[in-house]
């Protein structure tokens, strides 16, 4: 296997992306400028390679833990962790740039979640509270694990709106395991949820789950855009 230094200059990763740019390079190159260097008969790209191989994926790999990818051959803690402070330096780019527009489509709250939320290793049902101009001024996790009543009733999300005054409210959860369809208990506690809300007068705009897009779904589920709300 080449060592990195072993290859002309301008093959090397970091010099191609100093005269070409980040976006001409493979996810593995890029994985390599941040592990610097790899070890005795592997380069740093072969490193990239083999940790997108394990996690089968970028996205996964987001997800893993510090200490699990500490753990894999060659990358150790210095590296685990230059790793995940790039994955959430990339996470806070993606929500401050959302948040400079309004949240009102499930469009917009993948924008300005869905890159932190697709790195969870849980389910996490979050509230947005908006102003009438569906700006955010709210946001507030409510739970993890499954969505039903037993672990998030209505009256803990209108709690929210109503402490912020919210003229209306986006509920966001995410399914880890990529699949945004909604479960029997997602339709039904959104349904119950509906109804609380114009009890108490503060507009549902939807809800959005949020999992991985692919080739042949977009990555989210909108309760809105199916017409539940």
């Amino acid at each position: 296997m080449s060592r990195i230094k072993d290859l002309l200059l301008d093959e090397r990763p970091r010099e191609r992306l100093w005269t070409q740019g980040a976006a001409g390079l493979k996810t593995s190159e890029l994985l390599a400028i941040l592990l610097r260097v790899g070890m005795k008969g592997k380069s740093a790209v072969a490193i990239g390679d083999e940790l997108l191989e394990r996690y089968q994926g970028l996205e996964a790999l987001a997800r893993a833990p510090a200490v699990e990818l500490a753990r894999v051959k060659g990358v150790g803690m210095a590296k685990a962790v230059q790793l995940k402070a790039a994955f959430e330096l990339g996470v806070r780019l993606a929500r401050s740039q959302a948040l400079l527009q309004p949240v009102a489509t499930a469009l917009d709250v993948q924008n300005l979640l869905g890159e932190e939320m697709r790195q969870l290793p849980h389910e996490s049902l979050r509230v947005l509270a908006l102003n009438t101009r569906c700006r955010l001024i709210a946001m507030q996790e409510i739970s993890r694990g499954t969505i039903n009543e037993t672990v998030a009733h209505p009256r803990e999300i209108l709690r929210v709106g109503l402490l912020h005054q919210a003229f209306s409210m986006i509920l966001v959860h995410n399914h880890p395991s990529g699949d945004p369809t909604p479960s029997a208990a997602d339709l039904d506690f959104t349904r119950n949820l509906r109804e609380a809300c114009k009890l108490m007068q503060i507009d549902l705009l939807d809800h959005v789950i949020l999992g991985t897009p692919t080739a042949q779904q977009k990555g989210y589920y909108s309760f809105k855009e199916s017409g539940y709300l």
